[in-house]
């Protein structure tokens, strides 16, 4: 099968899977790569909080924050689905900002992360990244607004007319009337922006330190949300390093699976659902295969 009829056969999956999306994965060690409309812009989610640690991993290597000074962080006292970490805590805590880098990134918990964009606000964040050589990814807001979206203002039983509205209410140009999902006004980015990040990570010299690369790869080699591509690419011979982002009826994961024999490969696969429902298991193993299809093809040279 050449690679063309490869990536039909995948459209069509993600097709029928009820998903439409942007997928690209890279060889890092001899940049070959495949992707499905790899530079179709997608509003971020979670994904933000990547670029959110490089551009405080930077502060603190410049001298301007202290990875050791303790934060007072209110309690998120979210009761609904999904949230972690502070975002449920009860009571207020104090936190070290090295220790909010790991709850942000490694359980994606939004209290952490709007804690450090209380020191690093998002214009800040934009032109450190602009500094370090990264473009493709527009960060505008705090994650706090991710929180307030028509799935809060249902009660469980009706959060599919959520879903609904994420599904019906957008426009050919990418707006929409819920904001987080209009591309103009939310933090977005393109799976060819975050593979290239990933790679700036990975692979040096860059203009990320090498320190800072170093400290933003461990903390998504410990991420602990692990359903969506990871069954696809964790094995006893790889390691799989990665972030999530789930908002609505978005579904992404980027990542980088490294190969015991030296083999790199980074993946970024942004998706938003058709089917509206908040459970969707079969579609994200989807997007895993999906992956792995691309990898596997690259890798099979």
């Amino acid at each position: 099968m050449n690679d063309d009829r490869l990536l039909r056969e995948l459209r069509h999956r993600l097709r029928d899977g009820g998903l439409q999306g942007s997928v690209l994965v890279r060889d890092l060690n001899t940049g070959d790569e495949l992707g499905i409309d790899p530079d179709v812009a997608f509003p971020a989610a979670s994904l933000v909080k990547v670029p959110l640690a490089l551009a405080t991993l930077e502060r603190i290597r410049r001298g301007e924050l202290d990875g050791a000074a303790v934060l007072d962080v209110a309690p998120g006292r979210v009761t609904t689905p999904g949230p972690t970490g502070l975002s449920r805590f009860l009571h207020p805590a104090r936190i070290a900002v090295d220790d909010l880098l790991y709850l942000s990134v490694c359980v994606s918990d939004g209290t952490a992360t709007d804690a450090l964009f209380g020191l690093t606000p998002p214009p800040v964040v934009a032109v450190i990244l602009r500094e370090l050589g990264v473009r493709g990814i527009d960060v505008r807001h705090t994650t706090g607004e991710l929180s307030d979206t028509p799935a809060e203002r249902f009660d469980a039983a009706d959060v599919h007319l959520a879903h609904a509205l994420a599904i019906d209410a957008g426009t050919a140009g990418q707006g929409h009337r819920v904001p987080q999902l209009d591309i103009s006004r939310a933090n977005t980015g393109t799976a060819r922006a975050f593979v290239d990040l990933l790679q700036a990570l990975w692979t040096q010299p860059t203009a990320i330190h090498p320190e800072v690369a170093a400290r933003v790869r461990t903390l998504m080699a410990g991420n602990v949300l692990r359903h969506r591509l990871a069954p696809d690419f964790s094995t006893d011979t790889s390691t799989w390093s990665s972030k999530t982002g789930t908002l609505l009826n978005l579904r992404h994961e980027i990542g980088v699976v490294e190969h015991t024999d030296g083999q790199t490969y980074a993946v970024a696969v942004l998706t938003e659902s058709r089917v509206a429902a908040s459970s969707q298991p079969a579609a994200e193993a989807l997007m895993g295969q999906v992956a792995r299809r691309l990898r596997d093809r690259i890798r099979s040279g």
